[in-house]
């Protein structure tokens, strides 16, 4: 089905443009824009359409990333915190991967059988602590990770530099202003019945 024959009137937006405010809320029943002149809600619009491009972008690189790497998002996100840890010099350990990864200790111990078993990590004995194990991730598994997708991810900061300094620092209000809006908090319908 093209995109004609799935929208005669070519109203409809595909990808990133159904973004736009006049396509996910019509009427106005989400965003009061009647302080707004049309410039305003086509300019917020584009901005909205970008932000889901930049969401559509980094959701295909985690993808293709995590079937590289023949992993999954939370294998993925526990061997960012390692590289991490490793990079600040920081000995990781199974109780500050399951608070960074926000799991149970059972979990936890899944997860690093597993990494381990397929070569990812290793553990060995923690230089300070001898109630517990320092976690690694092996220099194959790093250098994979590094030249892959982390090379990949990094591409952002070269987008970040080419802005002024003025720039990024709008950017920045403004990123850290949608994410307090859209945190959840306690809304109800995001709190599980069972919690």
């Amino acid at each position: 089905m093209t995109e004609q024959q799935a929208d005669p009137s070519g109203r409809f937006a595909f990808g990133s443009a159904i973004y736009d405010i006049d396509v996910s809320d019509p009427t106005g029943e989400l965003v009061d824009r009647g302080s707004l002149g049309s410039e305003d809600v086509a300019q917020i619009s584009r901005l909205m359409q970008a932000l889901g491009g930049l969401r559509d972008a980094e959701q295909k690189l985690s993808d293709a990333s995590l079937r590289y790497m023949k992993l999954n998002a939370t294998d993925m996100r526990a061997l960012h915190f390692l590289i991490a840890c490793d990079n600040s010099g920081v000995v990781a350990t199974a109780g500050a991967i399951a608070t960074h990864l926000a799991i149970s200790t059972a979990s936890t111990t899944k997860l690093l059988d597993r990494l381990e078993r397929a070569g990812h990590i290793s553990r060995g004995p923690h230089p300070t602590d001898r109630r517990a194990l320092a976690i690694a991730i092996t220099p194959e598994t790093r250098h994979s990770a590094v030249e892959t997708v982390g090379r990949q991810h990094a591409r952002r900061f070269i987008a970040a530099a080419r802005l002024s300094s003025e720039e990024r620092e709008i950017v920045t209000r403004f990123l850290m202003d949608m994410t307090t809006e859209v945190a959840l908090g306690d809304v109800p319908w995001a709190t599980s019945v069972e919690e």
